[in-house]
């Protein structure tokens, strides 16, 4: 099983402080280090919250870090153009070395569109939008040096495009995902070499019915690993855990209902369950950016069990 490690800042982070917990994520042992893709907090009344966008850090992490790889999840639809976003994530993954994945979702957050100006469309449109973005993305990422790229799609179009992003992985890994039972599934069948269930009680029914949606669309569900999403608050004994929790506040323990918190033993069995489901890849969905030791005890005390 890959064990990741999600940062969602419950108050924003600088860039110093993000990459701070990355170097631990990377000393620690983790696979992966990924970040989401909010410009707003688990409470989005904070006014102390500090953003930042997810791919301008992830860049900076691209040559700060030597082997941890580096995503998002999930990179919001709505936010950038296809095209673009084809470039910025090969820019990432050609920094790194070749360690960048590009986890995508349909958004589902209004306020933060309205706080910050950007259209967010009906749903429908959204889940339409983000096909036609992968189409493009793929499609701009699969064009062979000295060919041309066009797209005609209802809501994109590209004409004769001869600048090609060029990525160091022949195709960085692609991540869908979400809770919705028939489109984003359809969607990860499609274009995914991942599909996150997202934070859900129900994971082994979510992967159950991806399963279900690759057999009809034809795609062979053993080509796409599974993957779920696992709030942790984790100490050396349960009082200990209980203490880091409460520091988070109300809007942090509110999250944490839908995952861990306990000792290592704890985080342990409840990874156990999620493999029992069908998971071969956990995000570990942290929320306080300054605290190293968390990852620390997480890297000592938990991954070698798995091994």
């Amino acid at each position: 099983m890959r064990i990741r490690v999600l940062l969602e800042p419950h108050h924003g982070a600088t860039y110093a402080e993000i990459l701070a917990l990355a170097l631990a994520t990377e000393e620690a042992g983790f696979d992966a280090f990924f970040r989401s893709d909010h410009y707003l907090g688990i409470d989005a009344d904070d006014t102390g919250y500090r953003p930042t966008d997810s791919w301008t850090t992830l860049a900076g992490l691209a040559v700060q870090t030597r082997q941890v790889r580096l995503g998002t999840l999930m990179t919001a639809s709505t936010y950038r153009q296809p095209g673009p976003l084809a470039i910025t994530v090969a820019t990432v993954d050609a920094m790194s070395g070749g360690r960048a994945e590009l986890g995508i979702g349909a958004a589902w957050y209004e306020r933060e569109h309205r706080y910050f100006g950007i259209p967010f469309p009906p749903l429908g449109e959204r889940f339409d939008r983000m096909g036609e973005q992968l189409d493009i993305i793929t499609g701009l990422w699969a064009t062979t040096p000295g060919e041309r790229f066009s797209y005609h799609g209802q809501h994109y179009q590209l004409d004769e495009c001869a600048s090609i992003p060029r990525p160091r992985q022949q195709r960085p890994p692609i991540i869908v995902g979400g809770a919705g039972p028939r489109r984003t599934p359809a969607l990860a069948a499609r274009f995914a070499d991942e599909f996150n269930s997202g934070m859900a009680e129900d994971v082994a029914e979510r992967f159950a019915n991806f399963r279900r949606v690759c057999e009809q669309s034809g795609r062979d569900p053993a080509q796409v690993r599974l993957s779920t999403t696992l709030p942790v608050c984790c100490g050396q004994t349960r009082a200990e855990a209980t203490r880091r929790a409460e520091a988070l506040g109300e809007h942090g323990l509110r999250m944490l209902r839908l995952g861990v918190t306990g000792d290592p033993g704890d985080v342990t069995g409840r990874l156990a369950e999620l493999a029992e489901a069908g998971a071969d890849t956990v995000y570990f969905h942290l929320y306080d950016v300054a605290d190293l030791d968390h990852i620390r005890l997480l890297g000592r005390e938990v991954l070698p069990r798995l091994t």
